[in-house]
């Protein structure tokens, strides 16, 4: 059984994942954002892809890393491809029944590696039949049994959109709540709803999603809270992976709210509106691609009104606080930073510590992971710009990287925290 897929990567470097191995094989997905990766894995079970979300936390995925990833690459890459290899080693899975999924964006971040990197591991551990998907949208490998139709796709779009609903409202309801637990219970009502309703390879009507929009505001709407205390918002901002991933940033968001904070989170869909906008700004820095970045507008003016819908919305129920237009959020950066600063999460970085301070989250702890450059300089570097134009932020940036204490970071948090309003 093993001999062919030896043979496959042999010849061309990895091991596809075929349609035969759709029925039975479960893909492992590493855990960057719990809520809306946890909602795409059931989604994706509708179309016949076992898919698991992995939670698995402690030294050993940190230790796996280092065996398995060289040492001067980025934590996040480190972290993503240990926790991988700590779940083949952990003997809960068949390996001869197992994929693994990794994005591969394409572009100048070491992200589009990390899959290349995975695969020299598993073939070093003697895995190398274990078929390793690449999640892209501009070819860079194909794989036959994982094909995501139009109508998957948009489903996916969706879910993202009410997945930011979920975590923004989940975050401004767990400090708070009355009953411990109340509103991971609501998170889990209102995934549940949205799996229910995203059933079998049909267009969601977008009529349909503003009613799970309205669903979910009702759902946590329902938990108890007592609001007589006044908590400190904390805004977490970074690197994708180590500002949303619990494994990433140890458990940042836990530590915040047992200081009497409440942790606020800028959401996923942000993050693809500035990849989105990026190609308009390519044509306007560079002349390049007049038609693409026309497409591009078109796209990123489609996701900006759904966007703009979830916080008109939000303002109607009245409830909890909504988030800032991203249009508004991308022009109050420019006075910060240039447009064409737009390796890793560039402009959007300040952009968002902007947003943050403009709606009154003065404290922002910034995570920055060991190995990525661009995110030290338009992160860390542009704290004393920022401070400049707006004298009453509380910023601290905190290094992650695998000999970080956690003491350290903590008490560098503390520190910060000690002088918030």
């Amino acid at each position: 059984m093993q001999s062919n897929p030896k043979t496959k990567i042999h010849q061309a470097g990895h091991v596809p994942f075929t349609e035969e191995m759709r029925a039975d094989y479960t893909i492992l997905v590493p855990n960057m954002l719990p809520v809306q990766l946890g909602l795409i894995c059931r989604l994706m079970k509708n179309y016949g892809y076992r898919m698991e979300l992995l939670d698995t936390e402690g030294q050993s995925i940190v230790e796996e890393g280092l065996k398995n990833v060289h040492n001067d690459t980025c934590y996040p890459a480190l972290l993503v491809i240990g926790q991988l290899m700590d779940a083949i080693h952990s003997g809960k899975y068949d390996v001869h029944k197992l994929a693994l999924i990794m994005p591969q964006t394409g572009g100048g971040c070491r992200a589009s590696n990390y899959i290349h990197l995975l695969r020299k591991a598993l073939e070093k551990n003697g895995y190398g039949f274990i078929p390793v998907i690449s999640l892209n949208f501009s070819g860079l490998e194909d794989n036959p049994g994982f094909q995501l139709s139009k109508t998957m796709l948009v489903q996916i779009a969706y879910a993202l959109l009410i997945g930011d609903l979920i975590m923004m409202v989940a975050n401004q309801c767990r400090p708070y709540e009355c009953v411990a637990g109340s509103t991971d219970k609501a998170i889990e009502i209102c995934m549940e709803a949205v799996t229910a309703r995203f059933t079998g390879d049909r267009m969601v009507r977008y009529g349909e999603v503003k009613h799970l929009f309205r669903y979910v505001l009702q759902a946590f709407g329902k938990v108890k809270l007592d609001r007589s205390q006044k908590k400190k918002l904390v805004g977490i901002v970074g690197e994708i992976y180590v500002k949303f991933s619990p494994l990433g940033n140890n458990n940042l968001e836990k530590f915040l709210l047992s200081e009497g904070c409440e942790p606020v989170l800028p959401g996923l869909m942000d993050f693809c509106l500035y990849c989105v906008y990026n190609s308009v700004i390519d044509h306007d820095l560079y002349g390049r691609g007049g038609k693409t970045a026309a497409i591009y507008k078109l796209v990123y003016n489609f996701i900006l009104s759904k966007q703009n819908d979830i916080i008109k919305l939000m303002k109607k129920d009245g409830k909890f606080r909504p988030p800032m237009p991203f249009d508004e959020v991308r022009k109050k950066a420019q006075s910060i930073i240039g447009p064409g600063v737009k390796m890793g999460e560039g402009w959007l970085l300040p952009a968002e510590m902007v947003e943050l301070i403009s709606e009154g989250v003065r404290n922002i702890v910034c995570t920055q992971p060991f190995g990525c450059l661009p995110n030290h300089i338009a992160g860390k570097g542009m704290i004393r710009k920022i401070r400049e134009t707006y004298p009453e932020a509380n910023i601290v940036a905190i290094d992650y990287d695998p000999g970080a204490s956690k003491i350290n970071q903590e008490n560098r948090i503390k520190l910060m925290l000690s002088s918030a309003e």
